[in-house]
């Protein structure tokens, strides 16, 4: 996997070969099984949160990566001069490697990563990102709700088109309203049991 998060930061795998245009920062990452850098829902994750740093210069922004895995989200946001960021998992083994490849990358410094649930967490972050499958997604929106500041966005994926319209009527009777929706097509032999090819991400904001 590759990725041009913008002119100056791509993000890449270990195992592809890039190399970097002058004056560009190149991360690399290790990764987990669950919603590698290449699947569609990270890439969109990605698509959007290159949308809300294209928006014009941003202030630090108190940022959390729910469901963090390897840290790509995070890290990524976190070398765009986000922050102070906090990721949290319940797998160990996903803070570990979230904390190795902060470390590898030179940002350890920048970066807070909690094993457990958001429940131990407290607010406001200006911007979320939870790249979650739909069950999890659909618990946690007062969750989610709770921790966004005011003014704050969050950027979800993880879900089909299929199953977002439960989701989305959730978030609207939480106080939410959608931004920007973005979608991207997985290529399978067979039809998915939840019937779709297409893979959704959002980027809301308070209604």
């Amino acid at each position: 996997m590759l990725y041009r998060l913008s002119d100056h930061l791509a993000l890449k795998t270990r195992w592809r070969p890039y190399r970097p245009r002058p004056g560009e920062r190149v991360l690399v990452l290790r990764t987990t099984a669950v919603f590698p850098p290449g699947h569609p829902s990270t890439r969109l994750c990605l698509d959007l949160l290159k949308e809300v740093l294209a928006t014009g210069p941003l202030p630090p922004r108190r940022l959390l990566d729910v469901g963090c895995g390897s840290g790509v989200l995070l890290l990524a946001a976190a070398a765009a001069g986000l922050g102070p960021a906090v990721g949290v998992d319940l797998s160990r083994r996903a803070v570990l490697m979230s904390r190795e490849n902060a470390r590898e990358n030179g940002l350890a410094a920048a970066v807070h990563l909690v094993r457990g649930s958001t429940e131990c967490l407290r607010g406001p972050f200006a911007l979320i990102l939870a790249n979650l499958p739909l069950p999890v997604q659909l618990a946690k929106v007062a969750e989610l709700s709770r921790l966004a500041s005011p003014d704050g966005c969050l950027i979800l994926s993880g879900f089909k088109d299929s199953q977002e319209d439960e989701l989305l009527a959730s978030y609207r009777e939480a106080g939410w309203s959608l931004r920007r929706r973005l979608t991207r097509e997985e290529w399978a032999i067979e039809l998915p049991p939840d019937r779709s090819f297409t893979w959704v991400g959002w980027w809301l904001e308070p209604a």
